[in-house]
């Protein structure tokens, strides 16, 4: 199947849009459709040895949320004062969640189990199945985008906090957290960008041609 250059473009304006969003959430609640198709992208992202790892818990209740946001607010606290002085004052000021007002949370875990102790690919690099994970969680930032609905990652939080407040099994590895919801706005940068706490670095510096070069 050839995309076409629309088609083309329209992936890039999603990709280049995407944002980590934190503060602009609507209460608008997301449709069943629209989210089990999100689900479904995040569903058909690249694994390991096609063992689909990953499993997917949908968070509505305020009262889940409201765990999940305590346990934030104690880990915020303990990664401020990792930082001195200026940065960790500056740290302060940023708002790096949107666990209450999102209406919609979701645990992203990866099951390193699924389909025995020997899997294809996973051979030599046993950590490929978290990296397969991880292409979900990619996989739902950009169809979600897609459907003009914000995502936020919390990586502040302790797996304990999502173990207890979501009932998650210990055998399971928990990638991350997500905020979903529609939003006031898009962003035209980054969050971390635009209150000056990191400026996107110019891609040139990051290829390489044949070997690494210093």
């Amino acid at each position: 199947m050839k995309i076409t250059e629309a088609e083309r473009d329209s992936f890039y304006k999603v990709l280049f849009s995407r944002r980590d969003v934190r503060r602009e959430f609507l209460p608008t609640p997301i449709s069943d459709d629209v989210l089990n198709r999100i689900l479904l992208a995040a569903h058909h992202a690249p694994s390991v040895g096609f063992m689909q790892p990953w499993d997917f818990i949908v968070v509505s209740s305020e009262e889940t949320k409201k765990s999940i946001k305590q346990g934030f607010q104690e880990a915020n606290q303990q990664s401020a004062e990792m930082f001195e002085s200026d940065r960790k004052e500056k740290y302060q000021t940023l708002k790096l969640e949107g666990i209450e007002e999102a209406p919609i949370g979701i645990c992203l875990t990866c099951d390193r189990s699924r389909t025995g102790d020997v899997v294809l690919g996973r051979t030599i690099k046993p950590e490929m199945d978290l990296y397969s994970a991880v292409c979900a969680a990619q996989n739902l930032w950009l169809a979600a985008r897609s459907e003009n609905i914000g995502v936020g990652w919390v990586s502040i939080l302790h797996d304990k906090v999502l173990r207890k407040s979501l009932n998650i099994p210990n055998n399971l590895e928990i990638i991350g957290y997500f905020c979903l919801g529609y939003v006031e706005t898009f962003q035209e940068t980054p969050d971390l960008e635009r209150h000056g706490w990191q400026s996107r670095r110019e891609v040139n510096n990051f290829i390489h041609f044949e070997k690494w070069q210093k």
